[in-house]
């Protein structure tokens, strides 16, 4: 069995997205995601020029040897651009293999470990107020667990608060739009919310919080200590990751849940986190850290110390990785929760799939492979349109971590 083509499709249906389709020459082919938000072009680039070229001739089914071969045969390796475009093949080639087998990708991974995917849906609102009504309509709609964003007085387009409820996209501009953050509006602020949210629905249900990168780590420790009484299912990204001892000072001053890991690209960027248990939930994702053969290896580490797995699931991820994702999450035992940002019409169309969601949970289907699939024809009726992430600034002008 031999790869025959492997071909790169840009879209835009909504949201721009990069996807990999590798055929053979038995006529069986397999999808894979690429999608880098807001610099799609370059793991394009990578991909068409110095990707595919190499994967003509080789056995398909030897996925192991081809991660191993574009991860350790590039010289210049990791970084997001490498490490995407490794993962599309990757999921392509256990698309294609599950099809082989006429089997669902889970069923290859070793089974089932439990029946549905617990998913969390994002709230927000410009206010207090509006954000608990969201909260409350997540709940109306059968969620277990919401993540809980707010504006906050005197911060301009404060993060994760949408321009719609159910389809949030942050890339809205051809050139990076400007927003604004002050630390000390939001800590005075977001207790308040949760705080109001208890008051209003009780416990019964998981709260979620995003900081987005936003905070120092005495800042993280702080709003971590205030968050306490509220019971938080996690609090996410609270602040940059780079430094990961920068967690241990939080560790120190707060016992609410952490979460980190959605921009990580490899097991090293975690390594130290997981060993020193520095964190509850690993966050890293099927496209970011090099498809399901290297995220594998990063939830068994993170088995060893009792952290569980917490994949982003924004808008950002084509289905083809959410669709991967829940056969991952199906399988993996140290299953936590899995991000879920519905996709739009139009880009559900584009990529039909057999996952469906229920009482607050997501279902993978039973089809042989991953279960998502490409309608090129549609595909090519929405060109690729630049979108830019955010940028952010303190009210000084200072450039700061959006």
């Amino acid at each position: 069995m031999k790869i025959t083509a492997a071909r790169v499709i840009v879209t835009c249906p909504g949201r721009n997205f990069v996807t990999l389709k590798i055929e053979t020459d038995q006529g069986v082919y397999g999808i894979g995601d690429a999608t880098l938000n807001g610099r799609e072009l370059p793991v394009v680039s990578y991909l068409e020029d110095h990707v595919a070229p190499c994967l003509i001739g080789m056995d398909p089914r030897r996925i192991e040897d081809i991660w191993q071969y574009l991860y350790r045969g590039a010289y210049w390796r990791r970084g997001p651009v490498t490490m995407r475009a490794i993962a599309a093949v990757d999921v392509a080639l256990w698309d294609i293999k599950a099809k082989m087998a006429g089997m669902p990708l889970y069923q290859l991974l070793g089974g089932r470990s439990r029946e549905g995917v617990m998913v969390y849906g994002h709230a927000n609102g410009s206010d207090i107020a509006e954000t608990v009504d969201a909260v409350g309509q997540y709940i109306d709609m059968g969620y277990k667990a919401i993540r809980a964003q707010t504006g906050v007085p005197g911060i301009k387009d404060a993060y994760g608060v949408g321009r719609g409820k159910l389809y949030y996209e942050p890339a809205d501009a051809a050139l990076p739009s400007v927003t604004g953050w002050d630390t000390r509006k939001s800590l005075n602020y977001v207790p308040k919310l949760f705080e109001k949210l208890r008051a209003t629905y009780g416990f019964d249900h998981h709260l979620l919080h995003d900081g987005h990168h936003r905070y120092t780590p005495q800042e993280a420790a702080n709003l971590g200590k205030m968050l306490e009484p509220y019971q938080l299912f996690w609090l996410e990204d609270v602040t940059p990751a780079e430094n990961q001892e920068a967690f241990k000072l939080i560790r120190q001053h707060t016992v609410t849940p952490l979460a980190v890991g959605e921009i990580f690209n490899t097991i090293w960027d975690a390594k130290d986190l997981i060993q020193n248990q520095l964190i509850d939930y690993i966050r890293a994702t099927i496209v970011g850290a090099g498809g399901v053969t290297h995220l594998r290896r990063i939830a068994d580490l993170a088995s060893l110390y009792q952290i569980r797995t917490g994949c982003h699931g924004a808008t950002d991820l084509s289905p083809v990785t959410m669709g991967t994702a829940l056969h991952f999450d199906t399988w993996v035992p140290n299953f936590g929760i899995q991000e879920y940002m519905r996709h739009s019409e139009e880009t559900d169309a584009v990529f039909p799939h057999d996952y469906h969601f229920a009482d607050g949970e997501l279902f993978c289907g039973e089809t042989p492979g991953h279960g998502v699939d490409i309608d090129e024809a549609l595909a090519a009726k929405y060109p690729y349109k630049p979108a830019y992430l955010p940028v952010a600034r303190l009210e000084d002008g200072t450039m700061w971590n959006w």
